[in-house]
């Protein structure tokens, strides 16, 4: 369940919104798909399942630490894998599928179409949607809907170039680097274009705004306006929650500073509960976790291989591994460390996976700390999945091998 903090107090997200019912303004129900696409954390038929498919990061806040601690980036078929598992135990729960990151889905768009053609196929009447800065909203319009996407949530934290220089600390459309002048005015012209073009599409749109005190709490009645102007069906307003190693850190606003900040925006657009907020966890793992499950060992691959510097934890990055550490069953059935093997040489690029996954003919698992999209995709077209984790070796062996969790050592 989402939840706000503020003053060491935490709310219900619902509970929240309806503390600040202002007039002129009605707070909605998530539950009501005629309004919104997003899940109701106090109804458990209607949760929303993330699919964090979308790599590349396109802008950061200046209240956001330098590298982003997002949860790991799923490859195509380990998402689709995920989905199905979930649907599997709760189906009857799920109401929406959410493309989502650490990157934005519209800077991956091939990814994120061939993502939202497979759910459709696979369950044609689940709601989709994404949440996205709108960079290439306006282009990708017809093709999002086509696919099969119902709904677009929009981060929109401003929409004067001079507010938005001050929030980001840098936006990159297209792996370009630009000015953050430049930069902020082509992203609330990409946002002002986009808008209207994915409701030319029947595609419902929700504003999504983060309050920064000091900086846009008083732009939300101009953010809900414009936004209203432009075809915008919904807004919703989550309040700033510092973290470590920011540039900036604010204060958390305060309620009476939310409180104003929803009346305003209400004026304009019906303010609603945070957009695709709940993620599907309860009972059913995370991602990752369930990846694990859904991997088993095989007669021709029994084997896993581990990205380990110390022989203790898996501790490298996939690219830095010049050796591997094989485990696999014995006779007894029990796992066990079987031998070493070297890796193949850097400098090889995509030629270098290939190499590794003839070096990995029984494996069907390589674990390691970090691994890019490039080598996860050759190694699972061979066959090989690739885990991201940094737990103790002989616990995450373990659990592949059906057996219990164990504490890390000492």
């Amino acid at each position: 369940m989402s939840s706000f903090r503020s003053s060491g107090q935490s709310w219900p997200a619902a509970a929240f919104y309806q503390c600040f019912q202002v007039e002129k303004m009605s707070v909605l129900s998530i539950a009501d798909p005629n309004e919104c696409c997003c899940s109701n954390p106090t109804n458990t038929n209607d949760a929303v399942v993330y699919l964090p498919v979308a790599p590349q990061i396109v802008a950061r806040t200046r209240f956001s630490p330098p590298t982003a601690t997002h949860s790991q980036c799923l490859m195509v078929p380990e998402a689709l894998d995920w989905l199905d598992h979930v649907m599997k135990e709760r189906g009857e729960s799920v109401s929406t599928v959410a493309i989502s990151g650490p990157g934005d889905p519209l800077a991956t768009p091939d990814i994120t179409l061939h993502v939202v053609t497979e759910v459709r196929k696979r369950y044609p009447h689940i709601r989709i949607g994404l949440t996205t800065l709108g960079i290439g909203s306006d282009r990708l319009a017809s093709d999002l809907a086509k696919a099969g996407v119902n709904y677009v949530a929009m981060e929109v934290n401003g929409v004067r170039s001079e507010i938005v220089e001050k929030l980001y600390a840098w936006i990159r459309p297209a792996q370009k680097t630009l000015k953050i002048s430049e930069a902020a005015r082509l992203l609330i012209k990409e946002q002002r274009n986009g808008v209207p073009a994915l409701k030319f599409h029947n595609l419902t749109v929700g504003v999504h705004t983060t309050l920064f005190p000091g900086y846009n709490t008083d732009h939300v009645a101009k953010i809900s306006s414009e936004m209203m102007e432009l075809g915008a069906d919904t807004i919703s307003l989550v309040p700033y929650v510092p973290e470590a190693n920011a540039e900036v850190d604010l204060d958390i606003p305060s309620p009476e500073i939310i409180a104003n900040a929803v009346q305003k925006a209400g004026q304009f657009l019906n303010v609603t509960e945070p957009i695709l907020s709940q993620a599907m966890t309860s009972g059913c793992g995370s991602p990752a976790a369930t990846i694990a499950e859904l991997s088993q060992p095989t007669k021709k691959r029994p084997n896993v291989a581990v990205a380990s510097s110390n022989g203790i934890e898996v501790d490298l990055h996939l690219g830095q591994a010049r050796k591997f550490i094989i485990y696999g069953p014995r006779d007894d059935g029990l796992a066990c460390l079987l031998e070493v093997r070297n890796a193949p040489e850097p400098g090889k690029g995509s030629a270098r996976w290939t190499e590794l996954a003839n070096v990995l003919p029984d494996c069907f698992m390589v674990l390691a700390a970090s691994a890019g999209e490039t080598p996860r995709r050759i190694l699972g077209e061979a066959g090989i999945k690739v885990l991201i984790t940094e737990e103790n070796i002989e616990g995450t062996v373990d659990v592949l091998y059906g057996g219990g969790k164990k504490k890390k050592k000492k």
